[in-house]
């Protein structure tokens, strides 16, 4: 599966962005995840969704302020970021594996996206 990314830049703190993640075929069957790589700090699984799940695994640092969801129809992954704050800072993946076990945020994941920086600065 191949994953192309969008979305990211720079914003301010308490700003909003999105990132898409438009796979190349369905990601029906495949757990979903979005994760994060600041400096000198190592990845970080940000959140992901279980293949059939609608209960979604949140890094406790983004709970209440990122949304994973994924568009079955445009095969298609989001991550909604709002109330950014300077730590929010970090390369950004999406990576997806084909598989039902539904402890999405212990996988390790096959297919990655090519990555997209969020820089959170006043």
């Amino acid at each position: 599966l191949q994953l192309v990314q969008s979305g990211g830049g720079s914003v301010q703190p308490g700003g909003s962005l999105r990132l898409s993640c438009q796979a190349s075929g369905s990601t029906v069957d495949y757990a979903i995840g979005w994760f994060r790589r600041a400096p000198g700090k190592v990845r970080e699984v940000v959140s992901c969704l279980s293949s059939g799940s609608n209960s979604p695994y949140y890094l406790d640092s983004v709970k209440g302020r990122f949304t994973i969801s994924r568009d079955n129809a445009k095969n298609t992954l989001y991550l909604q970021m709002d109330s950014l704050n300077p730590e929010d800072t970090a390369e950004y993946y999406c990576a997806a594996r084909r598989t039902p076990w539904d402890q999405c945020n212990l996988l390790s994941y096959d297919d990655w996206g090519q990555g997209t920086q969020v820089t959170v600065s006043s």
